[in-house]
This record gives C-alpha cells, structure tokens and sequence, in this order.
C-alpha cells in the first residue's frame, strides 16, 4: 500500500479505536459522531485493498462488515464486542499497509525492519488483552500505555537480535528473507546486535522502574527464551521448535495481566495456553508455504521432515486442542457469554480452513489458514478483553 492508503489505515484506525472507547464510556451523541467520522475511511481502506493489496482484504472486509453489524444491532454488549472486533481487524490492515515492501528503503526504515513491526502489532494486541484480563476491566491509562511501549521495546530487541542471529539462513531462504536488513549487508551485524540488546535493556527498565517488577521480569524472560532457546537452539534442531518454542510468543499475554494486577492468575495461564496451542498450526502453515525455503538452509521444520501430509494431519490436531482449549475456560468461569460465542464461531472457522488444507493439500488452502489464522488470535484476544469490561 501506498503512502495515502497508510493515511487511510491511521484514520480508520483512530476512528474505529475512539468509537469503541466512546461507546464504552456511554458518550451517548459524541459516540454516534465518531462512529459515522470512522466509516468512511474504513471502507475507503476496504477499497484500497480490493485493488492494491489482496492479502489485506479479508481483514478488511472482516473490519468494515462488523463496524456495520455494530451499528444495526442493538443492545450495548452485542454493539460494543461487534465493534470491538472491527477495531482489532482494522489494525491487522494497518499494520499490513506499513509493511509493505514497496516503502523506499533507507537507514530509519532498515532499523524499524529489524524490530519486526507485522509480528509486533499482534503481540501488543495480546499483550493489551491481557491488561484488561488482569485489571478484570478497564486497566490504568497510564500504566497501560506505559506498559505497551516496554512490551514494545522487548518484541522488537527480540526481533532485531533474531535478524542477527539468523543472518547465516537468512542468505540461503531466497528472496523472502535474504533482502532483510542484516542478511543483505545494509545493517551491520554488529549494529543489530547493539540495536537489540539496547531495546531489551530499555525494556526491563522502563517496565520495572513504571510499571513493576514482575511485568519486568516477564517481558524479559520472554525475550531470552525466543533468543536464546527458539531462535539459537530449537529452531536448528528439532522439527518440534515451533511446539516448544510456541511458549514465546505466549509472553505477552502476561506481561499484559501482571501490568494490571502485579502477579499472575488462572485467566493469565489460559491466555498463555491460548496462544501456545495457536502457534503450531499457524506458523506450519507458513512452513508448508516456503517448504522450499526452509530446506534450503537446512532449517527442520515440520513439512520438511515429515512432508505436507503428517503436517496438515497435525495441524488438524492442533486445531481440535486449540478450540477445547479456547471454550474450557467458559466453563469454569473464567470468561463469560460475549467470549464464548466468539471462540466458537471462530473455532469453527479455523477448523474448517484448517480441515480444508488436510483434504487438499493446496498451497492456497495454506495461505488461507496463515492469514485466518493472525484475524483469528486478534478478534478472540479482543473478545477476552471486551468479555470483562462489559
């Protein structure tokens, strides 16, 4: 996308964001406003991604189709999670359009590359979600925010230590990784190594001197494990690294719930296990994607070792754990009706993409499940959170 489609996204993003807020603060005529202010960029952004960016346009569409059921439907719950999810959608293109490969590049854009701002924007989702799960409501504002940008610096010092320490395979996995800012030269090495353990140093002082210590510590231990154990050891070594590895991507959930409440809860282990659950099926969805690449540069994932059959066959297990995992929790009391029905119609649709690719075995049917499956994490982590504000 384009540099006034990135406009575009950032209205849409704003407009969809303060509708919710205003909604849920019961602003009454200003929320009507806003919310008529946000519906115009959201389906110019919808149109944009009709005819420039087609990967974008199911979230899109996702986006502008639930701002539009939020504004027939009545009843505030139903009105405010209908809302909700369009806002968790609208920033899944957003964070599309900004990283597109078509932005010229340069020095500043090498360095905000490196810290991985795509795979950041979900993690700072999750991570805010469980902010909202640990305040059991509306968290602080301000520890909220503050929070999110120590979250923030800990995935991208991760992420720009992950572009140094992969820079070997990232030469040898072909036009997908091999222009990344380290791998290509316009970075480097060094100066990636520096970039990322600065952010991760700032992180754990900006969260334990503002926030607290345990949200410190966490955030941290979440960077050391994808470093050190995904990223130098699993990775290269076993074709289960994405399953135990998965527990990274976990973190940010608790960083988020310990912000809010200083310690660790039930609700905070099932977002944990949510999200670890989630991982397998969605990143062997990209492996069957660039199989090719990965064994390229001797990386064993999954479709690599096994093939594309014993993968989808596992994805589909996953996919089954995954959905009794998400309702468990409405059992027990953990979350009530609003999440519910969102886990099981987007279960559902999960089960079916991913039962698609196990009958097919298409590269399509696993691009499909790729990108249901970032719409999928967002819209059931924004119903946890809009679960226990309402």
């Amino acid at each position: 996308m384009g540099f006034w489609a990135r406009v575009t996204a950032v209205a849409a993003v704003l407009g969809t964001g303060l509708a919710v807020v205003s909604g849920a603060a019961g602003w009454g005529t200003a929320h009507r406003v806003l919310a008529a202010v946000a519906l115009p960029p959201l389906a110019a952004l919808a149109a944009t991604a009709w005819v420039t960016a087609r990967k974008q346009l199911p979230a899109a569409l996702t986006a502008l189709v639930l701002f539009g059921l939020a504004a027939l439907l009545t009843g505030r719950t139903v009105h405010l999670v209908f809302a909700s999810l369009a806002f968790a959608a609208t920033v899944l293109v957003a964070a599309g359009a900004f990283s597109g490969s078509e932005v010229r590049q340069g020095p500043l854009r090498d360095y905000v590359t490196l810290t991985k701002p795509r795979i950041m924007s979900l993690l700072l989702l999750t991570g805010g979600a469980g902010a909202f799960v640990g305040a059991d409501g509306l968290p602080s504002w301000s520890v909220f925010a503050l929070m999110l940008a120590g979250l923030a610096l800990a995935c991208g010092g991760a992420s720009a230590l992950n572009h140094y320490l992969d820079r070997d395979i990232d030469k040898l996995m072909g036009s997908r990784t091999e222009q990344r800012p380290v791998a290509s030269g316009r970075v480097p090495a060094a100066q990636a190594l520096e970039f990322g353990l600065a952010l991760s140093a700032f992180s754990f002082v900006l969260l334990d001197s503002l926030v607290n210590l345990p949200t410190a510590l966490l955030a941290l231990g979440g960077n050391l494990f994808y470093v050190l154990v995904y990223t130098r050891w699993l990775k290269r070594s076993t074709a289960q690294n994405i399953v135990i590895g998965g527990a990274a991507g976990a973190v940010p959930p608790l960083v988020g719930y310990a912000s809010a409440s200083g310690h660790l809860g039930w609700a905070a282990l099932v977002m944990f296990v949510v999200v670890f659950v989630w991982t397998p099926p969605h990143f062997w969805a990209l492996a069957l994607m660039i199989k090719e690449h990965y064994a390229r540069a001797g990386v064993p994932m999954l479709p690599v070792t096994r093939g594309d059959e014993e993968t989808a066959r596992q994805i589909v297990r996953y996919t089954v754990v995954l959905i009794a995992v998400t309702l468990a929790p409405v059992a027990f009391g953990v979350f009530g009706l609003a999440y519910a029905l969102s886990a099981a119609v987007l279960g559902a649709i999960f089960a079916w993409y991913a039962l698609e690719l196990r009958r097919s075995l298409e590269r399509v049917a696993a691009v499909r499940l790729f990108h249901y499956s970032l719409l999928y994490l967002a819209l059931l982590f924004v119903a946890m959170a809009v679960d226990v504000s309402i």
